[in-house]
Parts: structure tokens; sequence; C-alpha cells
């Protein structure tokens, strides 16, 4: 007997090095909404697929955390390589259309189930990739305060109110990380301002892991 999907679903995803953000944004929903069904535990798990693939669609360094012409082709991408994926895996339309139309929304939201996967999205981004702000000022060339931007971006988009609660200290810990990593930066080797579970949250695109 074939495995349930969820579980191919995290063999699929086992080996991007965005992993660990998926993981814990499909845990986080489950704290959210423990009867959360198949297809929005699926949409948290492969939310950001695309990422893994060539060809995603770049973020430039200057432009802002909410940049919805970057947001909508990630998104939008991202539905179309998990919808081939469930395709390949024999899954009925009806679960496809309904883990992609999430996936498709999932950096704005919109309805119910939408707008828990945004939330669980924000805390795990929090959770997973705030200590990455060091690395994104070297890697990716974003100063400080867009990397300040982002987390306070990702923070605020959440609309659901326990969630909300839950990212807070997320947050405020991520905005420490960064107060700290500016701290130890010297300006002559750094640009200024630049589960728990196994993975890395560093994105194989140009932009950092779980934008």
């Amino acid at each position: 007997m074939s495995a349930p999907l969820e579980a191919r679903a995290e063999v699929w995803l086992a080996p991007w090095p965005n992993a660990q953000h998926l993981l814990r944004a499909r845990d986080w929903l489950l704290v959210l909404e423990p009867r959360a069904p198949l297809a929005l535990r699926l949409a948290a798990l492969t939310h950001d697929a695309e990422r893994n693939f060539p060809g995603s669609p770049r973020q430039l360094p200057e432009r802002p955390a909410a940049d919805r012409a970057y947001r909508d082709a990630h998104q939008a991408r991202s539905a179309e390589v998990v919808d081939a994926w469930l395709a390949d895996q024999g899954a009925g339309l009806a679960l496809r259309r309904s883990v992609t139309a999430m996936v498709g929304v999932h950096e704005w939201g919109g309805w119910p189930e939408a707008d828990l996967l945004q939330a669980a999205d924000s805390i795990s981004f929090l959770e997973v990739n705030a200590d990455q702000a060091a690395r994104w000022r070297h890697d990716h060339g974003q100063s400080a305060a867009r990397i300040a931007e982002q987390f306070d971006w990702m923070y605020t988009r959440i609309t659901v109110q326990r969630a909300r609660d839950l990212a807070r200290p997320l947050h405020e810990h991520a905005r420490e990380m960064l107060a700290g990593a500016q701290t130890r930066a010297s300006p002559a080797t750094s640009p200024a301002g630049s589960s728990r579970k196994s993975g890395s949250s560093r994105s194989a695109s140009s932009a950092p892991a779980g934008e």
C-alpha cells in the first residue's frame, strides 16, 4: 500500500534547503487548527515549493518586503509546481484545486483556511529564519533596515489573532537577533545592514529562504 499523500509530501521536500521552514509551517498550522484538513496541511508543506526548482522569480534587495509583483509570481509558480506533483501522485482534481488555490494566495490569505496558511507561514518564518539575518546581509545584499522590514511584515500581515499572539515573541526575538548581528558585524567585513526538525532553511533561489 502506498504511503499517505502527506507522508509522500514530506519525503518530496526533505532534500530541499527550505524543508525545515515548510515542516514547521505545517506544525504551526496544526497548533492553530488541530483538525486542519488534508488540503490545508499539504498547502502548508508545499507553499514555497517553486524555490527549489530553477527559474524562480527574483526578488531584488531594494524592493519592499510586500512587493506584489514578486509575491504573486512566487505563489503562482509554487501552485503550478505543487499541482504537477499532486497530479503525478494521482491526487483527485478536487484536492488539487483546493491545495493549489491556497498555495496560490499564501502570501495574502483571503478566506479562513488561506488566512491560517498565511499565519502558519509567518510564524514558521520568524521561528526558523530569524537567525539567518546576518547571512542575508552578506549573501543577498539586503540592508538591516530591509531585513527588519521583512520581519515586521511577516508579523503584521497575520490576521488570525491567536496566531499573532504566538508570533509576537518570535517577532521580538527576530528583531533582537538582527540588532545583535548588527552589533557584531564589522564594517570592514560585512556590508552595513546587510523542530526541531532537520534541514537547512537556506533557499535555492535568489530570495532568502521562506521569504
